[in-house]
């Protein structure tokens, strides 16, 4: 599984790195980026729940 976000949909609410810290977090300018683009098995479930929950559809899971 791939995790990328759309940095000009983010709107920085930060529900990500919330839900998935080991995968999404806050950069300087306040906006979600990805820590690592492949996400391991373990946490597939929890970046899947952190896209679903992204009021702008940001991040992209493939």
């Amino acid at each position: 599984m791939i995790a990328y976000v759309e940095k000009e949909a983010c709107i920085g609410c930060g529900a990500c790195p919330a839900i998935c810290p080991d995968i999404f977090e806050m950069d300087d300018d306040g906006l979600a980026v990805t820590l690592q683009e492949q996400v391991p098995e373990v946490l597939e479930e929890s970046a899947q729940e952190a896209a679903d929950g992204c009021p702008t559809e940001a991040i992209i899971i493939s």
